[in-house]
């Protein structure tokens, strides 16, 4: 099975990965989409809870259907994240998938500063998503033909901080997630 693996913090995932997800299913050469949210962030970024944020993962791909999932590969792991430590458990994991990288255009350039960025791009074809506010640029030096909506993680936290709406920015399950279980210094507006 080709499977196209999606990693990030998600914290929270938004509509913009929704799109992202349901964009690489329906356009790149993929039976699936598997959202692999990170479990310690390399450089200490401050993150919620892995649980909390692997639910908002489940909540959000349940929208997209069976061809969604959520791999808990990089709790498993433990430790610091590293995508190309998650890449080669997974290979060994599941050696009967073909997998490919999701990222996005304001990524691409990173991965030469990444932790074995060279050997990911040598060893996983990459699907590259445009970002808005960001280089639309391919890897391979193309411009990416979609730019998902200006929409970030920073921002809907930082307006849930300030007690400010993020309703139309996050699928209405994680919404609903984030004020029950009080993510992010959120208040439910009244």
């Amino acid at each position: 099975m080709r499977v196209a693996l999606f990693g990030g913090s998600f914290n929270p995932p938004h509509v913009a990965h929704q799109m992202a997800a349901l964009y690489i299913l329906e356009t790149a050469p993929v039976e699936e989409l598997w959202f692999v949210p990170c479990f310690k962030h390399p450089f200490n970024k401050s993150l919620a809870p892995f649980e909390d944020r692997f639910e908002m993962c489940r909540l959000t791909a349940l929208a997209l259907g069976s061809r969604v999932q959520v791999s808990d590969i990089e709790q498993v792991i433990g430790a610091e994240s590293r995508t190309l430590k998650t890449v080669r458990r997974l290979q060994e994991d599941y050696r009967q998938h073909q997998f490919s990288w999701v990222i996005g255009s304001d990524l691409v350039d990173e991965m030469d500063h990444w932790q074995g960025g060279d050997e990911l791009r040598r060893t996983l074809p990459l699907l590259v998503v445009g970002r808005a506010g960001a280089g639309e640029r391919h890897a391979d030096g193309q411009t990416a033909p979609v730019t998902m909506p200006e929409v970030s993680s920073t921002d809907i936290r930082e307006r849930l901080g300030e007690g400010k709406p993020i309703q139309g920015l996050v699928p209405r399950a994680v919404l609903d997630y984030i004020y029950q279980r009080g993510l992010f210094h959120a208040r439910e507006p009244e």
